[in-house]
């Protein structure tokens, strides 16, 4: 997994590109992208499949800051990314969010 991180000369926005690898999705039929930056909501950021079955998307998310999220595989399985930044307690049942610094 990789998260990689484009930061933009004009605005203090980075583009953000998230990607989960085809081992890692174990077969799900849809994977998305849910944190803080959109509220939780595991359907407000699909992956795309690409070619070699990993999944990826991109989102822009202003500079300066750390955001907390996991992939959710087929809408019921959370999951973290492996090359996240760092992890933080999620304050549920012991589970850990994925955090990406800008």
């Amino acid at each position: 997994m990789a998260v990689a991180k484009q930061f933009l000369k004009s605005k203090p926005i980075a583009k953000v590109t998230f990607e989960l690898p085809a081992e890692a999705v174990n077969g799900a039929k849809t994977v998305a992208l849910a944190g803080e930056f959109n509220s939780w909501d595991a359907s407000a950021a699909a992956l795309k499949k690409q070619k070699d079955g990993s999944y990826k998307t991109t989102v822009e998310l202003p500079v300066g800051s750390e955001y907390q999220y996991r992939y959710v595989l087929d809408g019921t399985t959370w999951i973290n990314d492996w090359a996240a930044d760092k992890y933080v307690s999620s304050g549920v049942a012991g589970e850990e969010n994925s955090v990406v610094v800008l």
